[in-house]
């Protein structure tokens, strides 16, 4: 018995290296993610609009985790993030197309300023009420995203020129229809719409492109959807939108002409 105890003292120092070894080998690599973490979260440029690599989605679960208190998660495996990692992708990146290609939608009340002047605060917050209504559903309906919404005007995300443009459709005529709230104050919606690659920060949109949108929702009158030629080109397959004729505008910020057509929403 006393013979068998070096060999057993053996195995036992062994076995404390070995663990030793595992637990060391563990900490360094949720160290390394640590790191990783850190630093992706203090880049301040907005990235591009394209599917994460691995790598990014794994650390965006990571910041999820840390967010939600569940900061044990943050020493787990790679394998173990990795189903974090397709729950916690952002609504805008699995809109975008690889390239970053998204729609754009533009929207705000014509003539706000001066109808909130004559309503008073109080009838003016019930007539935004009822067009928010109207535009989240008729967004939510055809795929889209709020981006973000200040007063009177919306920022919204569409995978498609297809989408964006019927959501649009939606809107002009159930604001036409006058829903309950706004028959004793009708209202008119002006809509600009393009089609890019955008970048993205903090669930903000930046870029030409997005700036481009809200140009052209500058030159929309009230009840007008305003789309450019890159976006009615995209949605040419579909047989039952119509456009009318082209025509020509200067945007601000833009140097040239920019072609920009209206999109026939009213039922004949």
């Amino acid at each position: 018995m006393f013979e068998l105890l070096p060999v057993l003292l053996i195995f036992a120092v062994l076995a404390l290296c070995a663990l030793s070894l595992l637990w060391w080998r563990e900490r360094r690599r949720a160290g390394l993610l640590e790191d990783e973490l850190a630093r992706v979260l203090a880049q301040k440029e907005p990235r591009p609009l394209a599917p994460l690599p691995p790598l990014k989605a794994v650390l965006r679960a990571a910041t999820r985790v840390r967010d939600e208190g569940l900061g044990e998660v943050l020493w787990s495996s790679l394998e173990d993030l990795a189903g974090w990692a397709e729950d916690a992708e952002p609504e805008l990146r699995q809109l975008a197309a690889r390239d970053g290609t998204l729609t754009i939608f533009f929207s705000d009340i014509e003539g706000s300023t001066a109808l909130n002047q004559k309503l008073g605060d109080r009838s003016w917050l019930k007539v935004l009420v009822a067009h928010d209504q109207v535009v989240r559903k008729c967004a939510t309906a055809n795929g889209g995203h709020v981006v973000k919404s200040q007063g009177d005007g919306y920022m919204i995300a569409f995978a498609s020129a297809e989408e964006a443009i019927r959501a649009a459709i939606g809107i002009q005529r159930a604001l036409a229809a006058g829903p309950r709230r706004l028959r004793g104050t009708p209202i008119t919606v002006r809509i600009g719409i393009h089609t890019g690659p955008a970048l993205e920060k903090g669930g903000d949109l930046f870029g030409r492109n997005v700036a481009l949108a809200a140009r052209v929702t500058d030159q929309a009158h009230g009840g007008e959807v305003l789309v450019t030629a890159v976006t009615a080109e995209a949605a040419a397959e579909a047989d039952d939108l119509v456009f009318e004729g082209p025509r020509e505008v200067d945007l601000k910020g833009f140097t040239g002409g920019h072609t920009v057509v209206a999109v026939r929403w009213k039922k004949p």
